[in-house]
């Protein structure tokens, strides 16, 4: 009986969580393990499901990085990162929208549609809903920067009840053009800002931001990421991740996130727990965004 009523307080407790967000867009960036660990899909697919039935609307930006390594090697076509970003040639670009628009977009979408949810897979392309160009002038190829995010498709696909899965392809203003391969943690952010999102969650294959010692970083704000970048706290693939995060609660995000993918359920445990999980990010010279977080309790 004892183990029943935990049960329930644990719902109790959430009330207030489900209460906030209700109603509200949450984009999710999916990738790392939670990606590629088959339990761990099951859990994700479990979570975003869960989400949708309480009132929240998802939007997942998702990865691909270890599978686009994994067939490029296959193919034996030859590819390499600097600062985190991958060098993308034309023959690489191929494989690269192959993977994330054509195998990864649309297992995620038939996932999460097995677990009941209405979801559907479109790519940055679709629409022209990513604009990019390349990244320093050609410098990484075909690796793309963003210019432009239009938010209308990916709204009017969330009225109708869809879970859009958006894979991070960018377009180009030239016709005919394989398009850009654009990081999926800043996709992430420029697709939350657009669609006005109450948060962005980054699933990573870490706790959060660490500091020298290993230890949990809890709250970060754009001054102390700045600090631990230039003292090479946070260096090499955190970089765009911290980054992104930092981009959308200057453009009106409210929070930004980064938490363990490896966690089961780490998305509830996030939204749906007082002590939240990872890293967050918020303004602190102006928390929230200037949001009135009573007045959105009781809307």
């Amino acid at each position: 009986m004892q183990a029943k009523h935990q049960k329930v307080q644990t719902l109790l407790d959430a009330i207030p969580h489900i209460k906030k967000f209700y109603g509200k867009t949450i984009v999710i960036k999916y990738g790392g393990s939670a990606q590629t660990s088959p339990e761990l899909k099951e859990k994700f697919a479990e979570d975003i499901v869960l989400l949708s039935l309480v009132g929240i609307k998802p939007v997942i930006v998702h990865g691909g990085g270890a599978r686009i390594s994994e067939l490029l090697n296959k193919l034996e076509i030859h590819s390499e990162f600097v600062d985190g970003h991958r060098v993308t040639s034309e023959d690489t670009m191929r494989v690269v929208e192959m993977v994330l628009s054509g195998e990864i977009n649309k297992n995620i979408t038939s996932l999460l549609t097995h677990h009941g949810a209405k979801a559907i897979g479109i790519s940055g392309k679709d629409s022209g809903i990513i604009k990019a160009t390349p990244k320093e002038n050609g410098k990484f190829g075909y690796t793309g920067v963003i210019t432009s995010v239009d938010g209308t498709l990916i709204n009017n696909l969330i009225k109708e009840g869809f879970i859009p899965v958006i894979a991070p392809i960018g377009d180009s203003a030239e016709p005919n053009h394989p398009g850009f391969n654009i990081n999926a943690d800043v996709a992430a952010s420029k697709v939350a800002q657009a669609i006005g999102a109450q948060k962005v969650l980054f699933l990573t294959d870490t706790v959060g931001v660490l500091d020298k010692e290993g230890n949990l970083l809890n709250s970060l704000d754009k001054k102390d990421v700045q600090n631990y970048k230039d003292n090479g706290t946070i260096a090499g693939g955190m970089i765009p991740k911290v980054d992104s995060c930092i981009d959308a609660i200057y453009n009106g995000v409210n929070k930004a996130h980064i938490i363990d993918g490896r966690v089961e359920h780490s998305i509830l445990l996030e939204l749906f727990t007082s002590d939240g999980i990872g890293t967050q990010f918020l303004r602190k010279d102006n928390p929230n965004n200037g949001i009135d977080m009573e007045k959105l309790l009781n809307d």
